[in-house]
């Protein structure tokens, strides 16, 4: 099965994070990016706090948790960078968290318009191999999203080696390159 890859976070800053996070440079590891605005009902109850539960529940050896702040309204209320702190600290959330770029003509923010996200609240799921497995608007059941991961996690890093664009499923790969499986006889 084809999966396209994701497209790279377009972010104007980062809080939680020492440097600037890239999907290019989480390869290897399963990425869950959560988009939320402050002030979406749907994020602050559900979308963030599973966030929080996903980056508590899994290794970060195996799954990163990143938050995107996606300010597509109330710009004034929810848009400064010292707000958005705030907010983090008092809801306790400390996964790096990315600022979506404002687009030029004012339009939605440059990666909420790249994946062509509904709103908020988002959850997008990356493989290991830097594909987007996942995208889905709205609540998502923790059994649902846990078993996905899992399933995400469970995948060597041959079940999603590359050539060109293309998954390599079945394939027998390591470390040391891909090898044809022993046909019978």
């Amino acid at each position: 099965m084809n999966h396209s890859r994701a497209p790279e976070l377009q972010t104007s800053g980062w809080l939680n994070s020492p440097t600037p996070m890239t999907l290019a440079e989480l390869r290897g590891r399963v990425v869950l990016v959560e988009v939320f605005q402050m002030l979406c009902p749907g994020c602050v109850s559900h979308g963030l706090p599973q966030a929080v539960r996903v980056s508590q529940t899994f290794d970060r050896d195996d799954v990163v948790v990143l938050g995107l702040h996606s300010v597509f309204e109330h710009h004034e209320a929810q848009g400064t960078r010292e707000a958005l702190s705030a907010f983090l600290h008092e809801y306790r959330i400390s996964f790096p968290v990315g600022i979506d770029a404002q687009s030029a003509a004012g339009g939605l923010p440059k990666t909420m318009s790249a994946y062509e996200m509904q709103g908020t609240p988002t959850m997008l799921l990356v493989d290991r191999g830097g594909n987007l497995r996942k995208q889905s608007f709205g609540q998502q059941p923790d059994l649902s999203l846990g078993a996905e991961i899992m399933a995400l996690v469970s995948e060597t890093q041959s079940a999603v080696g590359r050539r060109g664009d293309e998954s390599i499923e079945g394939d027998m790969c390591d470390e040391n390159g891909c090898s044809m499986r022993e046909q019978s006889t």
